[in-house]
């Protein structure tokens, strides 16, 4: 009798072995190309002002602060915000700022500025919203800085 209650468990584990898989499928998100845009009024490349993108790292551009982005050609609405987050890393050699707008719904302004050794700055940044399909992502060509349109899956993997 003990022999077949041990026989007994032993098949029950091996039919629970052979069925019950060890491992789950992962699932794949699929970008969602169907995302509504929020710049289709906007030209692919915008030229920007230096001297704009300066001004983000200025003393007076407190957290809180109202700011607005112009941008070179003065018949595009400019970018304009709230500052929710400033921060500054060694000795101001590396300098962020998160700006949420109050025009485009959703969108944010996030910029960096790094300054080398000979003390010229570099900025990186984007405008992005993750509920739009499109965003603009800050490039230097040739001394001079722009912001390319691009679309949300191309730089954003879900």
């Amino acid at each position: 009798m003990k022999y077949l209650n041990i026989t007994g468990l032993v098949l029950l584990f091996i039919i629970l072995y052979t069925k019950v898989p060890a491992q789950q499928n992962a699932t794949i998100n699929e970008p969602d190309v169907n995302k509504p845009t929020l710049f289709d009024s906007f030209p692919d490349k915008i030229p920007v002002d230096i001297a704009e993108l300066k001004s983000f790292f200025s003393n007076e551009a407190a957290k809180g602060a109202d700011v607005q982005l112009n941008f070179i050609d003065k018949k595009l609405p400019g970018f304009a915000g709230k500052i929710v987050s400033k921060s500054s890393k060694y000795n101001n050699t590396l300098r962020s700022v998160v700006i949420r707008s109050t025009r485009f719904n959703g969108a944010t302004l996030t910029l960096s500025s790094s300054t080398t050794t000979d003390g010229a700055a570099n900025y990186t940044g984007r405008i992005i919203s993750f509920q739009h399909g499109d965003l603009f992502v800050l490039k230097k060509e040739t001394d001079q800085y722009f912001l390319i349109k691009k679309k949300y899956h191309e730089l954003i993997n879900e």
